[in-house]
Parts: structure tokens; sequence; C-alpha cells
């Protein structure tokens, strides 16, 4: 019996939506049409030229596993894609597998944008939130990212010293664009967000925006398969302050790089004031229009760098206080020195550690702490510090942490120092030479005496040996 093209879609959508979040669902594969299914070559009919180029990059696998699935191992899939009267509509059309695709086209389509139109008509929104009508009443920031929040370290202080600028004087610093770029977790979307909750603050009238890279990108497809980006793009002209995050989403999205380009040449000439967030300075991002990026530098780049120990004490401190929370010292300092290079991973193992401790009506103890960042971080042989070594081994003798990295001879604190520097060998990766930079600037020589040292009175020192043996639970519990 022959199948039905509208059922073996019909079946493969419902396999796709399982795999794919609901947006992109909606945004991706509700447009899509089945046209023809002949000698088990389904036929399917896209809007655009675009639309199809990003089915083919980013759904590939997912289409083929299926329409197989439903085929057979003989299945195979092409695309229609029926353009504007305007155009030339001769079909696309790609056959599996794609190592042997085969794509004949006319000319690729264009999708020209009247940047110049003055007209003041009202400018339909293009963000899909139901219940809304203009932009000005939701501006999509989050209340909770704001400076006050924020905490200022080392690592930060220029980056976030910069927001606060632009925050008091939107497009009227030198810092326009403000791109902030670091690694994941370090706080670039919670300063964005504090950025455009100041100017909101400060100036009532001003219209901010912000907005992630995906959803610009997805909001300017719709633009096109309805045709109205001459409407995208003036409603984004209207934008006082424009934050776009993760910018680096826009790698190889060539049209979507282009009417964001107008977009910012807009906005920057009109001394509108321009947010960008990336996980990479400008000069390493690829896949990036050489336009756009002589543009990134017109203002500031400014980098977020990973947390020191005493602003990760900080931020847990912070997030206590404002939940109205009490903790341990020694549990506080435990996490901040376990989790050292995301604060994101930092928030949640905190909140898993209070959660426990209240479901299950337990008190936040140290050693319920241990248990559960070994569950929160991904690797269960969690990775032990050269700082946390030195300061369970000084709160174990009763020293300063500082006494460490001093130049004194006391015999106690060259025994704590040579115990510090036994244990980093034993149970860090770090180098003999980084070991020793870590304690008093020694060098890898000292490093491998003070192992050997520990190692001869472990066998001959019984006192000691209960010390190294003591030592070794509290470090590695």
């Amino acid at each position: 019996m022959k199948k039905n093209y509208s059922a073996v879609w019909e079946n493969c959508l419902k396999v796709i939506k399982d795999n794919i979040s609901h947006q992109s669902f909606k945004t991706w594969f509700e447009p899509i049409k089945p046209v023809n299914l002949d000698d088990n070559v389904l036929t399917i009919q896209v809007p655009s030229q675009f639309f199809y180029e990003w089915l083919e990059e980013h759904y590939i696998t997912l289409l083929k596993k299926t329409i197989k699935k439903e085929l057979g191992s003989a299945g195979r899939l092409e695309y229609s894609i029926i353009m504007d009267n305007s155009y030339s509509s001769e079909p696309y059309a790609i056959k599996f597998p794609t190592s042997n695709k085969n794509i004949t086209s006319n000319q690729p389509v264009t999708m020209p944008l009247d940047l110049n139109n003055g007209s003041s008509k009202e400018i339909p929104n293009p963000f899909i939130i139901p219940g809304l009508k203009k932009i000005k009443v939701n501006s999509q920031l989050n209340e909770n990212y704001s400076f006050d929040n924020f905490i200022e370290g080392d690592c930060n202080r220029l980056a976030r010293s910069a927001g606060y600028a632009v925050a008091n004087n939107p497009g009227k610093t030198a810092f326009n664009p403000l791109l902030i770029y670091s690694n994941v977790g370090l706080g670039k979307t919670h300063l964005a967000h504090a950025i455009g909750l100041e100017v909101k603050s400060r100036y009532p009238e001003k219209t901010v925006l912000y907005v992630t890279s995906e959803q610009f990108t997805n909001q300017y497809i719709d633009s096109v398969r309805n045709n109205n980006q001459n409407d995208f793009v003036h409603f984004y002209q209207m934008i006082d302050v424009l934050i776009i995050d993760d910018i680096q989403f826009l790698s190889k999205k060539e049209k979507t790089q282009e009417v964001y380009f107008h977009i910012f040449n807009h906005l920057h000439q009109n001394s509108k004031q321009l947010i960008i967030t990336s996980d990479k300075p400008p000069v390493e991002m690829s896949g990036m229009n050489t336009r756009l990026l002589s543009r990134f530098k017109w203002g500031l780049s400014a980098d977020l760098q990973v947390p020191d120990l005493e602003t990760r004490i900080a931020i847990i401190e912070t997030k206590l206080y404002k939940d109205g929370v009490e903790m341990p010292r020694d549990v506080i300092e435990y996490l901040a020195y376990s989790i050292t290079t995301n604060i994101r991973e930092l928030e949640g193992a905190l909140i898993s550690i209070l959660a426990q401790s209240s479901l299950n009506k337990k008190a936040i103890t140290l050693e319920l702490a241990k248990k559960m960042i070994d569950k929160f971080v991904k690797n269960t042989s969690r990775e032990i510090s050269i700082d946390y070594i030195q300061k369970v081994v000084c709160d174990y003798f009763g020293l300063p942490l500082e006494a460490i990295n001093s130049k004194t001879r006391k015999r106690e604190i060259v025994q704590a120092r040579q115990l510090a520097m036994f244990f980093s060998k034993k149970l860090t990766k770090a180098s003999l030479a980084t070991i020793g930079h870590h304690c008093g600037n020694k060098d890898h020589a000292t490093v491998l005496h003070a192992c050997r040292t520990v190692n001869n009175l472990v066998e001959t020192d019984k006192q000691f040996r209960n010390y190294v043996e003591e030592l070794d639970k509290k470090i590695t519990l």
C-alpha cells in the first residue's frame, strides 16, 4: 500500500518535536509543507533559501534519521523552495546522502532592506510575547541581575566600571559599543542586564531591549517568512539601548549579520547605546563579517576573568544575605575553594546544599557540603586545588594562611609548607614549579625535597604519620 506524504511527514514531525525545543520547532518545522512522495522520495516545501540552508546546517542529521525511520534505508528528502512572485521560482532540491547531495537552483534569493524609509507608521512588535503590544512594556530584563548584587573584584572591575558609566550616560560615552566577553558562567549576562536595569531606573523614557542572538535570528527569519523585513528593521531602529547577548552565535549567519550591521549603524549614528556580550574578543571571533567586527572595535572590549578566592566568598555571602540564610564559615570557604572557574556552578552548588539541608532537615555542615559538591561537580573525582590544600593544612595546625607563603624558618611553618607541597604533588596535576610558586615562590627542587622529607618522616615518626593520615582524610573526604 502506497504511503500518504502527509501522514509520513506527520510521523516525522512527532519524532522531531520530541528532540528539539518548542520555539525551534515552531520556527523551523511548523512552516514546512509536505508536497509529494514518489518512490521513497519525500518532497517538502520551505519558504526561502535561507530557511533551507538553516535546516541543512542545523537539522540535517535529525531529518535524515527521521526520514529513514519512516521510509527505510532508501528514503530520501528533497526540498522545494517557493519564492515570492518578484523572484524566479525555480525550486531547490537536495537529496540524501548529504555527502553526495545534488543542489540545483537559480541565483540565490536576495532580501532587500529599505533602510532609508522614514515612515512614522506604527511598527509591529516582532516579539512573540502573548498579551504584549508594545516593547516598552517588557524589556526582557531580569530584575535579579542588578548592580547591587554584582560583586566587584579585580576580575571584573574594568567591565563593571565601564558598564556603570554607560548606564549613567547611555550613547554619550566613548564605550559605544560596549562589548563584554568571558568564558561561560562568569557574569556577562548579569552585567548586561544590570546596565539595562540601571538605564531604565535613571531614564524611564528610554526604550531598553535585551535579546539573545538566537531570539534576534528567529525574529529576523519570521520577518523574512512574513515578508515584513522593513518593519523588523524599523522596530529595532527605535530602540535606545540595545543589548545583544552571545553575539558569537551569529557566526556564519550572513543575512542576519547584514541586517544587524544596518541596525547597528543606524543606532550608533543616532547616539543610541549598543551593548554586546560574547565568549571571546573581536580579534578571536570567526565567521563574522569584517565590517561588523571593525565596528565592535569602535568602543570598549572589556573582559570578565575568573574570580579570585575573596570574590568567590563575597558572592556566596551576598547570596546568603539576600536569602536570609546563615551558613558556617568553614562551609562557605570550602565551597569557594572547591568551585573556582564558574560563578554559575558556584551558585548552583550553594542552592543544592541549601535545598538538601532544608528538605532533609539537616544542619549545614562541612560533611554535608562535601557530599553535595561531589555530586554536583560532573566528575566525582573533584579536582582539588593547591589553595584548598593550603587552607586545610593551615586550619589543621591553627596557622594563618599567609604563613605558608612567608619566608620564616619556624619549624611548625616549615612543616606545614612541606605538607602542603606533598599533598599538592599527590592530589593535583600541577607541576613542581607551579606548586613551588604557590608555596612561597619556591623552586621545583625545594618541592622535591619537601616530598622526600614527608615520606621519610611518615616511615620514622608515628605522630607525623598520624598528621598525614588525618590531613589526607580532611582533604579528600
